[in-house]
């Protein structure tokens, strides 16, 4: 791909990542994706105008470095898309801020809503007003507030539903979770094992994120057909001056930034 083809940093987390970096390719962009483990990285495609980073960008420096390092090779980001998970919170205020600090265009890709029924909690301490008393509560929201979940419902019965990594399962033996107790899997599981899931440990209730991804709709659906309470930890306020566009929009800005054809 020529040189002087349009540059664009995807800094992804989320499913639409792919898919993404798929459409944006075949628009004429050239593309650094940054993921932050390697088997996020295998779901992109070899392409001749993709470059794939593997890692956490740490903190606001590393941000820094990215940028300044495309700028010093005489190829600076046209622009940067945000496309990290509702609920990575410092990523994205790392972004913000940096982005913001030199003058660079940054999209964040807002993710939609499902709707239908559950229960918006705004942070995940007011769980405590609710009445768990004796229910059988899963737990998917991820190990990291599993602590702070048991903790929050002291007279549930805590289930997890855990990604298959070690830190994980040490985080859910920290919180008190019986090995019984959990399962680790990976997403796309599909509805038949998310489903006998819930009916093998009886679940009444779940709760998850708002995430508005392929997650969210499964606890959605599947809450809905099982006839269960879904809770809902609701995701966080995005950072000051985001430009939130959902994925179409998102393309259409992206194609106005393009070069006319044949120039």
């Amino acid at each position: 791909m020529h040189q002087d083809c349009p540059r664009l940093w995807l800094v992804s987390g989320t499913g639409e990542g792919p898919e993404l970096a798929a459409q944006l390719l075949q628009r004429g962009w050239q593309l650094t994706v940054s993921v932050v483990s390697p088997s996020a990285a295998q779901a992109y495609r070899s392409h001749p105008g993709l470059a794939i980073h593997v890692g956490a960008l740490g903190d606001e420096a590393g941000v820094e470095a990215e940028l300044a390092r495309a700028a010093a090779a005489g190829r600076p980001y046209g622009v940067v898309v945000d496309a990290s998970h509702p609920f990575a919170r410092q990523v994205s205020h790392q972004l913000a801020a940096v982005c913001r600090r030199r003058g660079q265009r940054l999209l964040r890709l807002q993710r939609p809503i499902p709707e239908g029924p559950a229960t918006l909690l705004p942070e995940l301490k007011e769980l405590r007003g609710l009445p768990l008393q004796g229910e059988s509560l899963l737990l998917a929201i991820g190990a990291r507030q599993l602590g702070q979940a048991v903790a929050c419902s002291p007279g549930a019965r805590h289930h997890a539903r855990l990604l298959p990594r070690a830190h994980a399962l040490q985080q859910a033996m920290a919180a008190g979770l019986s090995p019984e107790r959990v399962a680790c899997l990976r997403p796309g599981a599909g509805l038949a094992v998310e489903g006998a899931l819930l009916r093998r440990w009886r679940i009444g209730t779940v709760l998850a994120r708002q995430s508005g991804g392929a997650t969210e709709r499964l606890w959605r659906h599947l809450c809905s057909r099982e006839g269960l309470r879904l809770i809902l930890l609701a995701r966080p306020p995005e950072p000051e001056g985001s430009e939130l566009l959902a994925q179409g929009a998102l393309l259409e800005v992206l194609d106005a930034l393009l070069p006319p054809p044949g120039l």
